[in-house]
């Protein structure tokens, strides 16, 4: 590579499980500290920066946090139902019209004008099947919130790490492209001279001003290229768009990091889908029983304090009280409800099984994954290695007609010929070394190694 680099990344996904955990742990904004706002620029652009910059800044993975918090305080909600529940109610009024008994065919009194009344109750469930439900499944709920953070974190990763060899592909580029310039300004140079000494006519020098301007051109595109690159990356991050990013790597590291064991058997139990998919089934199992304990009774214990005041003036309301009080117990069982339940409960059956599919659907989704990735990346690393060899000979080749050039003995023609070889070449290699390093994620991806 004609450039020097800057910085120590390494491309190698090794470094995640390192960093992952404590980069999340400054993923939780601070208290009362707005989203985008308070955010430190990085002074080095590196993979390692940049990865650990997005788990602490990108909004899905703090939408992913806060998720978990909302489904922690739901539980606790459902799970307050287990606690007494305690009610104060009062109430005061006017009668126009008094209501009466009959007491032995005489009409009595059962109110003054003035009545108001107060009742302290307090309920306990003794046994329900939404809170037994609750109590058992609270656990697989929070593990299923968790698994969907680490889901969205390692899409994070992912995401971020091949926008980052995208944004390194363009600038790459634009060094070659500043690199044939150079020499097709030489050339240049060189032809103009040849035909100011009769050498050779004019069409020569014509040609390497073409070749030079068709340069700058494909130069300015990938510029452009570059900007909407680093838009991007900067958008996988979280990172301000107003914000200067230098990206910093090692290209010697990066190329020695891109190799991966491809003998690795797959195990299912490492993707955190599918440890989703495992919880989802035991919910679904929960669903279950919750369903066959429809045919159980709810049962409460409850207690209740009254206070009944009554005059015929309000001034004198509250002076007497005429309190009750009682507890009991209450027993709901429901005998009858056309059948509904037993619908339910095979629906309920019905839903495990789907789950247990599920499962079984996404084994041999990951099977064919891991085929595609693995054969992507043999491609790409195979043809990384055809196209560095062709790199070196298309070299070669450019300094040898180059010399033979200036020496008269070959064509300028030629010449053109194997300064295009050689800017192909380069940027056909470049390219294949982030294909490879794009495709070692996706292969990382399906065996579930990124992990936190």
């Amino acid at each position: 590579m004609a450039a020097q680099f800057r910085g120590q990344v390494g491309c190698s996904m090794k470094f995640l499980s390192s960093f992952l955990v404590a980069a999340t742990v400054c993923a939780v904004p601070a208290a009362g500290q707005e989203p985008g706002r308070g955010d430190s620029l990085l002074e080095e652009g590196t993979l390692r920066s940049c990865v650990s910059y997005a788990l602490s800044h990108q909004p899905s993975i703090r939408q992913s946090l806060l998720d978990e918090e909302i489904t922690d305080r739901r539980i606790n909600s459902k799970l307050a139902d287990w606690f007494p529940q305690v009610n104060l109610s009062l109430s005061a009024q006017h009668y126009y019209q008094i209501p009466v008994s009959i007491v032995g065919g005489t009409p009595v009194p059962v109110s003054l004008d003035n009545a108001s009344t107060g009742s302290l109750s307090v309920t306990q469930t003794l046994f329900n099947r939404d809170v037994l439900l609750a109590s058992s499944t609270a656990g697989d709920v929070r593990e299923a919130s968790r698994h969907r953070t680490t889901g969205t974190t390692i899409d994070v990763v992912i995401n971020v790490s091949k926008a980052f060899y995208a944004a390194l592909l363009t600038r790459q580029q634009v060094r070659v492209l500043d690199d044939d310039i150079l020499r097709l300004e030489q050339s240049l140079k060189d032809a103009f001279a040849q035909y100011q000494g009769g050498v050779v006519d004019k069409t020569d020098y014509k040609r390497a001003t073409i070749s030079l301007n068709n340069a700058k051109a494909e130069r300015r595109q990938s510029a452009e290229l570059m900007k909407a690159r680093d838009a991007f990356l900067k958008e996988q991050m979280g990172y301000p768009a107003e914000g200067t990013l230098e990206l910093a790597y090692d290209s010697t590291q990066m190329e020695s990091g891109m190799l991966i064991d491809t003998t690795t058997a797959v195990r299912y139990e490492n993707r955190v889908e599918y440890r989703l998919l495992e919880v989802e089934r035991r919910l679904a199992e929960a669903n279950l029983s919750y369903n066959d304990w429809s045919f159980l009774p709810s049962l409460s214990a409850f207690g209740d304090y009254n206070m009944n005041y009554q005059s015929t003036r309000v001034p004198s309301l509250y002076r007497q009280n005429f309190p009750s009080s009682f507890i009991g117990l209450q027993l709901s069982f429901p005998l009858f409800q056309g059948g509904k339940r037993i619908q339910q409960i095979k629906e309920a059956g019905l839903e495990v099984r789907r789950a247990e599919f599920d499962i079984a659907l996404f084994r041999n989704a990951v099977n064919a994954e891991y085929a595609k990735a693995l054969a992507d990346y043999r491609g790409n690393l195979n043809t990384y290695d055809v196209l560095k060899a062709n790199l070196e000979l298309a070299d070669d080749v450019y300094r040898t007609i180059r010399l033979q050039y200036r020496a008269g003995t070959k064509t300028y023609l030629e010449l053109i010929s194997a300064e295009t070889d050689l800017r192909t070449a380069q940027l056909n290699r470049t390219n294949a070394l982030y294909q490879v390093l794009s495709s070692k994620l996706d292969v990382q991806k399906a065996l579930g190694t990124i992990q936190y």
